[in-house]
């Protein structure tokens, strides 16, 4: 699971604020729906006496083990090197990318799906830097 912050739906706290640190254990306590095609999970976290509502993208089973990653979902991501599919460049160093999934069982590490310019690649993380220089690992 990544961090979570309160996209402005979770009351008595300002939007942007931490609600749960990423790796947190919690369980599902019932699923609903968002706008009619978006499964939202009603998750309880006992250490934060806290319940969040989350996106499957959001959450990884707790039987499976946790990997540490640098990147998380939806974060804005560059190229260290030029990407290309087949001789055809997806994408290079200072291009703007968004991770769409993070794939910790991969072989080497973890990798990702990144979005580039309308396609999405799987990308290494080794191959990958923030897009924002300020923004702190």
């Amino acid at each position: 699971m990544r961090n979570l912050r309160n996209d402005g739906t979770y009351p008595g706290l300002a939007t942007g604020k931490l609600l749960i640190r990423r790796g947190s254990v919690g369980h599902v306590r019932d699923v609903g729906t968002f706008l009619q095609d978006q499964l939202i999970y009603s998750v309880e976290f006992l250490d934060q006496r806290r319940v969040v509502g989350c996106r499957e993208q959001e959450l990884q089973p707790a039987d499976d083990p946790w990997i540490p990653t640098r990147f998380e979902f939806h974060e804005r991501v560059t190229p260290r090197i030029r990407l290309a599919v087949s001789s055809a460049v997806i994408a290079c160093p200072g291009d703007a990318g968004e991770i769409e999934k993070v794939l910790r069982g991969c072989e080497g590490g973890p990798a990702y799906h990144v979005r580039f310019g309308g396609r999405t690649v799987v990308v290494p993380e080794s191959s990958l830097d923030f897009l924002d220089p300020e923004v702190q690992e």
